[in-house]
């Protein structure tokens, strides 16, 4: 797989396809991009290239448990330099839970390098606000606290990157315990000084100064309930809606491979709507 240098960071990431227009999909959570990885070359067979990458602190890519920003900033900024550097500007954004959140960012940190978005899965609400900022953040500064990076390298996600980078075990176990404490208590100080809902993160007004084409696939668990996606079709102008032949399920969180039967409709829809976007571009020139 292909290692990029974005800022310093060593970043995991591969393409699909050879035409059409460039889609960045960013996965949810914390997690590797191998999830989405059947549905890319899906992507790519309806005619776009596909660009997944695994975060810094996540996946195989090399864990850095520093900067001033927050992590979803810091991330959305390695993005653009990563999309730069394969010559793939201006692209569409998308992405899943805290990845669309994160395309989001990227948006309104670097609007002239975003086509379009597309917004599966938002996050928003109660039960995600009393949920994430521990799952992210809480969980490994309390294990930090207790066994310092021992313990955090323990931590059934740090043994997922570890796994998938060995190296990043020697990066983790060099830090100072009370450094990674600071930065993750950094970090999750930025996370909670955003709205809960219906977009975790961002303000309605936010949601509103969107200018691009948006499409907008509602989740179906608690902390991706179609309520978020809704509301936030309501928010951002002239955002188009998907629904998938899905319903609500009671239950904290679904994979995203519960989705893989309507991964076909949706490549057809993705790409659809990036080919309608571009070409409508086109005619404006």
């Amino acid at each position: 797989m292909p290692i990029a240098d974005i800022r310093g960071v060593k970043i995991h990431y591969q393409t699909f396809g050879d035409r059409g227009p460039w889609f960045a999909f960013v996965t949810g959570g914390r997690r590797g991009f191998t999830e989405f990885v059947p549905l890319a070359q899906k992507l790519a067979a309806e005619g776009c290239r596909v660009l997944l990458h695994d975060r810094r602190n996540t996946g195989a890519s090399e864990v850095v448990i520093a900067g001033n920003e927050g992590e979803e900033e810091i991330w959305a900024d390695d993005l653009v330099v990563l999309l730069g550097q394969l010559n793939a500007l201006p692209a569409f954004i998308g992405g899943t839970s805290s990845g669309a959140r994160m395309s989001m960012l990227v948006y309104l940190r670097h609007p002239q390098q975003v086509r379009g978005l597309i917004l599966a899965r938002i996050t928003g609400g109660a039960f995600a606000a009393g949920r994430l900022p521990n799952m992210y953040y809480g969980q490994f500064i309390k294990a930090a606290r207790e066994g310092g990076m021992a313990a955090v390298c323990a931590t059934e996600q740090y043994q997922e990157r570890i796994a998938a980078n060995p190296a990043n075990r020697d990066k983790l176990m060099a830090m100072d315990p009370a450094e990674y404490i600071r930065v993750m208590e950094h970090w999750l100080a930025i996370f909670l000084q955003g709205p809960r809902a219906p977009v975790m993160g961002l303000t309605d007004a936010q949601l509103g100064s969107i200018k691009v084409p948006t499409l907008i696939v509602p989740g179906n668990d608690n902390t991706h309930a179609s309520g978020n996606g809704l509301a936030a079709h309501k928010l951002i102008p002239g955002s188009e809606l998907f629904q998938l032949p899905i319903q609500d399920q009671d239950v904290p969180l679904l994979p995203f491979s519960d989705w893989a039967p309507h991964e076909p409709a949706m490549a057809r829809k993705f790409v659809a709507f990036m080919h309608h976007v571009a070409g409508a571009a086109a005619q404006q020139q």
